[in-house]
């Protein structure tokens, strides 16, 4: 079990972010030691959740044009893996990551118009900073 907290301000330190978003799916260990990062490290965040809202087309090009399909295609994931290799030689790329958002890199981070794939806590670090 885990806690989606929000924090309101930052303490302890002097930089201010505006509102982080992090979308993904609640039940992946991943997004969950994201989750756990931010609540440790106190950022605020606000969780667009992909089986509950889905996503929108317009986002979904914002990441393509900002990451690269072969980013924001989560290759490593069974969605993606259960695909004959005919289907993936023949994939719409952005069709199926609207039809199937669990096959969509976790998580992925937006913060004043800029986004970060994937989670590695020391490079998240640098990008939240910069």
């Amino acid at each position: 079990m885990f806690c989606i907290k929000f924090v309101l301000v930052y303490k302890n330190t002097t930089k201010i972010h505006n509102m982080l978003t992090i979308y993904g799916i609640p039940a992946c260990n991943t997004m969950k030691k994201a989750f756990d990062y931010l609540n440790e490290k106190e950022i605020p965040f606000t969780f667009h959740n992909y089986k509950k809202s889905g996503i929108d087309a317009a986002q979904l090009q914002y990441f393509i044009d900002q990451l690269g399909e072969e980013i924001v295609l989560n290759k490593q994931g069974s969605t993606y893996r259960q695909l004959s290799d005919e289907e993936k030689t023949n994939l719409n790329i952005f069709s199926f990551l609207q039809e199937k958002t669990s096959a969509i890199k976790r998580p992925i981070f937006v913060l004043n118009n800029r986004c970060f794939a994937g989670f590695k806590p020391e490079e998240l670090d640098i990008w939240l900073n910069n």
